[in-house]
C-alpha cells in the first residue's frame, strides 16, 4: 500500500486483516514542524505495530526506490492519498497495476482536494471512488464507488473522516473482485470531469461580499486546512486576525436583516449582545464561533464580551 493521511489509515486497517499479505507500506518522510518536533506519523506507525516493512522515500520514481519497489513482489499496489505523482515505470511494476482510493464521485473532482471542493460547490452528495490509476490525473476507468450524503453542517475533515471508513471495505472489495477477475471496469465519461486542484493557505481569506450560503461553504470547506480567516478591524486598531469556524446564513425576513440591506459587505451589524452578526453579499450572516490570534475558540458571545465593537466595526483583509 502507498498512503500518508489519515484518510488511507482505515483501509490499511482493513487490508491488513483481510486474507490478503500486505507487503509492505510506502509512506511520505517524517516530517518535522515548528520547534522541531515531529509530526505523527499515523500510517507508519500502525505498519509497525503490524510489523509491515515501511519505505520513505522522498522520490519514489528514483531508480533506487523503483529497484526496491520491484524486489518487494507486490501484485498490486493500493494508493491513497499518498502524496507523489507516480511515475509509468513506477505503475508497470505490479502485475496487477495499481488502483487509487479517490475521495469523490469520479469524474467530479480530480485532484487533490476533492472533500473541500465538494463542500464549497454545495453538493449535496459525494462518496469514493477505487479507479485503476493511469499517467493522466485520476482519469482511469472505474472499479467500484460508494455515495453518500454530505451533512449541512459537516467540515471537509467531518466528511473526509466519514468517506475514510467507506473506503475501508469498498477497497477490500475491489482488491478480492481483481484477485477472482470479477470485476469490469468502466470508463470515465469525460464530459462530466471537474477538478479539485490543491488548495492554498491564501484561499481561506473570507470574501464577504459573497452570499451568505456561499460563506457557510467556505467556512465549513476550509476546515481543518487552511482554515477560514478573516481580519476584525476596530476604528483606532490594528487588524485583529480571527478564525472563523462557524457561521449560519441570517434567513430571509429576519428582523437581524432588515438593518443589512444598506451596509457594505463586512460591516458588524447592531445585533443583541451574545450575537456577531455580519454584512455579506446578498443579506446577512452571523457568526457563530471564531478563534481571535493566540486564544482559544470562542462562541460568539465570549468573543463580544471581551472585545467592544463600536460604529465602523468591520471584516476583510488585513489591508484596506
Amino acid at each position: 500500500m502507498m498512503g500518508t493521511g489519515t484518510f488511507a489509515l482505515p483501509t490499511f486497517e482493513t487490508l491488513c486483516a483481510s486474507p490478503h499479505a500486505v507487503v509492505g507500506l510506502v509512506t511520505q518522510p517524517d516530517r518535522i514542524g515548528r520547534g522541531h518536533h515531529h509530526h505523527p506519523h499515523p500510517m507508519k506507525a500502525a505498519a509497525l505495530e503490524r510489523g509491515v516493512p515501511v519505505f520513505q522515500p522522498e522520490n519514489v520514481n528514483a531508480p533506487e526506490s523503483l529497484e526496491r519497489l520491484h524486489a518487494v513482489g507486490a501484485d498490486l499496489f493500493v494508493v491513497a492519498a499518498y502524496g507523489q505523482i507516480l511515475s509509468p515505470e513506477l505503475l508497470a511494476i505490479p502485475p496487477h497495476g495499481a488502483i487509487n482510493v479517490h475521495a469523490s464521485l469520479l469524474p467530479k473532482y480530480r485532484g487533490a482536494a476533492p472533500v473541500q471542493y465538494a463542500i464549497l460547490r454545495g453538493e449535496t452528495e459525494t462518496g469514493v471512488t477505487i479507479f485503476r490509476i493511469e499517467p493522466r490525473l485520476d482519469a482511469g476507468p472505474i472499479l467500484g464507488v460508494v455515495r453518500t450524503p454530505i451533512g449541512e453542517r459537516e467540515t471537509s475533515g467531518d466528511l473526509e473522516r466519514r468517506l475514510a471508513a467507506l473506503a475501508a471495505p469498498l477497497t477490500r472489495e475491489v482488491v478480492e473482485g481483481l484477485a477472482a477477475g470479477t470485476i469490469v471496469p468502466r470508463p470515465q465519461d469525460p464530459a462530466l470531469v471537474s477538478r479539485a486542484p490543491r488548495l492554498r493557505k491564501e484561499q481561506g481569506l473570507i470574501d464577504w461580499s459573497r452570499s451568505a450560503v456561499e460563506i457557510d461553504r467556505h467556512v465549513r470547506g476550509m476546515q481543518p486546512w487552511p482554515m477560514p480567516y478573516t481580519f476584525l478591524h476596530l476604528p483606532g486598531r490594528p487588524p485583529l486576525r480571527l478564525l472563523v469556524l462557524e457561521v449560519a446564513p441570517v434567513a430571509a425576513g429576519d428582523e437581524r436583516d432588515r438593518p443589512a440591506r444598506a451596509a457594505e459587505p463586512g460591516v458588524v451589524l447592531p445585533s443583541a449582545p451574545d450575537e456577531l452578526v455580519v454584512q455579506c453579499g446578498d443579506a446577512a450572516v452571523r457568526l457563530l464561533q471564531v478563534q481571535p490570534a493566540g486564544k482559544r475558540a470562542m462562541r460568539a458571545g465570549e468573543f463580544r464580551r471581551g472585545h467592544a465593537l463600536p460604529p465602523g466595526s468591520r471584516l476583510g483583509p488585513e489591508a484596506g
